[in-house]
């Protein structure tokens, strides 16, 4: 394999991770509108290089809205739509803005969110052809035929099946026989047109923002999950690549981890596992989607973290009928033989590599001799001896990425104060010298003062928030991915704070 290169994360530097739900504003969601523009002026402000945020896909209210069990691996989620820019593109009228229902500004209420912005898209749909954006929308449409067309057709269909998996549709559709997608298109012309609709809008105001963020000097990464949920457009489109029963479409067997620092009985998340085969005999169907997977994220990222990377060395794999995921095994997975198949595809996308919980020298192995930076979890650094890789003294190579926690963790104060078992608290402050009344503080400037070429630091961190606070708590369903914060917690006291900090550690853009 070409040797790839990861020059951008080779100079020390620092960012946030924020998911784009989490931005304020008056629509109930953080969206691609004022408050995302706003917030690339902090990180700025701040001196930081990075904006880290989680899967950008359409969710699903089945999981929760959980980013990482998307409807589809290419779209984005029309929820981060912004009523704000479809305004100003003439897709809505400012009455059509008035009467907001009473949304939170701490929580995305996912339910009313849905209800209201789908309202919005489909008034803004009937004013595409007096938008003067009709020739761009036809050429998106062409542009992006490759997996737009599916997804456009299972939204369609799914929304006229009230919701229903794609398994249980008519077997006709299920096997997707010629004939039966060829009525559909026929029957469904105007729901597929606004379903690629959104996905135009989408993307339009997604570009804008990415060269905004450039414009300020930043970059940003993107977090792209190893599966895929099997109620997705990528499995009904593309069933020879999933481990699927012949007969009933369900898996046969489902991904997960076996237990582990989350759980006891490991995480069983239910999505389908990949049909791997390499040497001579493997499925080229797959390996192209995953190129096309990719390409599509070099479009739209400057960098990308790979979700579960072991996954590619060997994963977990459970029996499709065991409720958790503790009789689950091994198995060897396509390794380094994959990302030569895909080396054109990637050779502009930076990767991190998510390389936690059970990491074998074999994984650790495939990383390194990819040149992909792992991650260093400071939570992780105080539970055990001075051995501990997460220490950042312990730390072999600058080529890692540090983080104080990620949306899985708690909270670093909420971690603090809730989790810690007394000596573990008590080995975190002598090992910052501090009595941990500003645990928060002192672990950033552990991440900032570490060899790590790269420091992310989640936003609550920085504003010093506890656990109610927390983004995701694993194994779990409901109450997660909902949390927001309030505009004016960003303040220019609070930039000034974290720009002297990462300029006196040398990583200040």
């Amino acid at each position: 394999m070409r040797e790839k290169k990861n020059s951008v994360m080779n100079e020390r530097g620092c960012g946030v991770l924020l998911h784009l739900t989490s931005l304020p504003g008056p629509y109930g969601i953080g969206d691609l509108g004022p408050a995302a523009y706003e917030f690339i002026d902090f990180l700025a402000a701040a001196g930081q290089r990075y904006w880290q945020f989680l899967p950008l896909g359409p969710v699903a209210q089945g999981f929760g809205c959980s980013p990482y069990m998307s409807l589809s691996a290419f779209a984005g989620n029309p929820l981060l739509i912004s009523p704000d820019i479809l305004l100003e593109d003439g897709l809505l009228l400012k009455k059509d803005l008035d009467g907001l229902p009473g949304f939170s500004d701490y929580q995305v209420q996912f339910s009313t969110v849905i209800a209201y912005k789908s309202a919005l898209l489909a008034k803004a749909f009937t004013r595409l052809g007096r938008s003067g954006l009709q020739g761009d929308f036809s050429k998106f449409c062409e542009n992006e035929s490759a997996w737009l067309q599916d997804y456009a057709m299972f939204m369609a269909l799914k929304e006229r099946e009230g919701g229903r998996p794609w398994y249980q549709w008519a077997p006709s559709l299920v096997g997707r026989a010629p004939s039966a997608l060829a009525k559909g298109w026929a029957s469904q012309a105007k729901q597929i047109d606004y379903y690629r609709f959104e996905q135009f809008v989408f993307f339009r105001q997604w570009q804008r923002l990415r060269e905004y963020a450039h414009s300020r000097g930043l970059s940003l990464i993107g977090d792209l999950p190893i599966y895929v949920s099997l109620d997705s457009a990528d499995v009904w489109a593309n069933q020879s690549c999933f481990q699927l029963d012949d007969m009933t479409s369900l898996p046969t067997h489902v991904a997960g981890v076996p237990p582990d620092y989350f759980s006891k009985t490991g995480q069983r998340w239910g999505n389908p596992l990949y049909r791997w085969k390499v040497g001579r005999d493997k499925n080229e169907g797959l390996y192209e989607w995953w190129r096309q997977r990719f390409r599509q994220m070099s479009h739209l990222l400057d960098l990308v973290r790979i979700d579960h990377f072991r996954g590619f060395e060997a994963y977990w794999q459970i029996p499709a009928a065991e409720e958790t995921a503790v009789h689950g095994q091994w198995v060897k997975g396509p390794g380094r033989q994959f990302f030569t198949e895909m080396v054109e595809a990637i050779a502009d996308l930076p990767i991190i590599a998510e390389d936690l919980g059970i990491i074998t020298p074999e994984v650790i192995k495939l990383r390194d001799g990819l040149g992909f930076p792992g991650m260093k979890i400071l939570q992780f650094a105080f539970d055990s001896d001075a051995e501990n890789l997460y220490l950042p003294h312990n730390y072999c190579s600058t080529n890692c990425v540090v983080f104080t926690g990620t949306h899985d963790n708690n909270t670093t104060l909420g971690w603090f104060m809730e989790e810690c078992r007394e000596e573990t608290r008590g080995r975190a402050k002598r090992y910052v010298h501090s009595d941990g009344s500003e645990i928060h503080w002192d672990l950033i400037r552990l991440a900032l003062s570490s060899v790590a070429a790269t420091a992310i630091i989640p936003l609550q961190d920085i504003l010093g928030f506890g656990g109610d606070c927390r983004m995701n708590l694993p194994g779990t369903v409901p109450g997660n991915w909902l949390w927001r914060y309030a505009a004016r917690f960003l303040t220019k006291g609070l930039a000034e704070r974290l720009r002297e900090e990462c300029e006196f550690y040398g990583r200040r853009v």
